[in-house]
This record gives structure tokens, C-alpha cells and sequence, in this order.
């Protein structure tokens, strides 16, 4: 399973993805608004990749990891979780900060988006963010999320502490209301 855009290929992870991913993964700077990263070690890095792979083989999988890769090399990583009712799916994303500031993650965020759609049937797109990142509210807005709504405790498990976390959503459908059903 893959997925092409103009400049980027989406697809599974693999075991052979541990150093690229380690790189983005144990970085500070390049997970500072992740609450479960940084890794602190190859190993953590290793037993994520190796959870990720096995969600693939899966006759239905829920977590869809997808390395990001450009030009064959890896740079990053997208996510959606679905739901019990595979209605709803959560987006999750980071990238190699070598690779910021070009619109990578914006393409590869409305090609899953496209992906939930068509392929997923997905009826609505959820992701959360750390109130400071304002790259990550600048994706989900490009992508036609919207804020949902703003906690004021977003707990991360180290000395980061405590921050604020913003929900944003997007419907990807819904069925047409007997009032629009009158007007066609």
C-alpha cells in the first residue's frame, strides 16, 4: 500500500526505517510538541517501528503509520488511528526538521485526508496539537480542519510540564438532511 503525490511517496514502515526515524524521533527541537517522544534510546525507536509494521499485517488495521519518503529517502512520518467504529480518524505527524518549511506536510496531510476518504470511508478527520505549535494549527487549517476546541492541560510525561492542546476537525461527510433532500 502506497500513496503517490507530486513529490512524495507514503508508505508502510519498515524495520530498515530505524535510523532515519531515530534521527527525527530522539531530536529535541524536532519533537519539542510531541507528547510521547522524544525516544531516548535506538531500542524505543526500534519497538515503535516494529509495532507500526506489525498494524500493517493486520487483515484490518486501525493505526496506519506511513513513513514519509522523498526521492526514496525517509523524512518523516504520518499516522491516522481510527476509531472502534472506523468512523473517525486521528491524525498524527512529524517531520525531520531538515525538511521544514517546504509544504511537505501539508501534501502528505491531504493525500491521508484523501486516503481516509476514498479509501477508509472515514466520516471525520480529529488531530490535537500543542497551543504553541503553530506550524502543526497551520497544516490542519490548510487541510480544511477547524478548531474544535482549546484544553488548558495538555500534560506532557517530562519537565516540558504542563501546556494548552487544541483540537481541530474536519467532517468528511455527512448525509444530505431531508430539508436539502427537498431542494434538489
Amino acid at each position: 500500500m502506497q500513496i503517490h503525490t507530486e513529490r512524495l511517496v507514503l508508505r508502510p514502515f519498515e524495520i530498515s526505517d530505524l535510523n532515519t526515524t531515530h534521527e527525527y524521533a530522539a531530536d529535541f527541537e524536532n519533537t519539542r510538541y510531541m507528547l510521547f517522544l522524544p525516544n531516548k534510546t535506538l531500542e524505543e525507536s526500534r519497538q515503535y517501528l516494529a509495532w507500526a509494521a506489525s498494524e500493517w499485517e493486520k487483515a484490518e488495521p486501525v493505526n496506519l503509520e506511513f513513513a514519509i519518503t522523498l526521492g526514496g529517502k525517509h523524512i518523516g512520518a504520518i499516522s491516522i488511528h481510527l476509531d472502534k467504529q472506523s468512523s473517525t480518524g486521528e491524525f498524527g505527524w512529524i517531520l525531520n526538521k531538515k525538511y521544514w518549511g517546504y509544504g511537505f506536510m501539508t501534501e502528505a496531510a491531504l493525500a491521508v485526508k484523501e486516503f481516509a476518504v476514498n479509501r477508509l470511508k472515514v466520516k471525520k478527520l480529529i488531530a490535537h496539537c500543542d497551543s504553541k505549535n503553530n506550524v502543526s494549527q497551520n497544516v490542519m487549517k490548510k487541510i480544511g480542519m477547524r478548531m474544535e476546541s482549546f484544553n488548558e492541560r495538555r500534560q506532557y510525561p517530562d519537565s516540558r510540564g504542563i501546556s494548552g492542546e487544541y483540537t481541530y476537525t474536519c467532517l468528511l461527510y455527512t448525509s444530505p438532511s431531508p430539508r436539502d433532500m427537498r431542494r434538489s
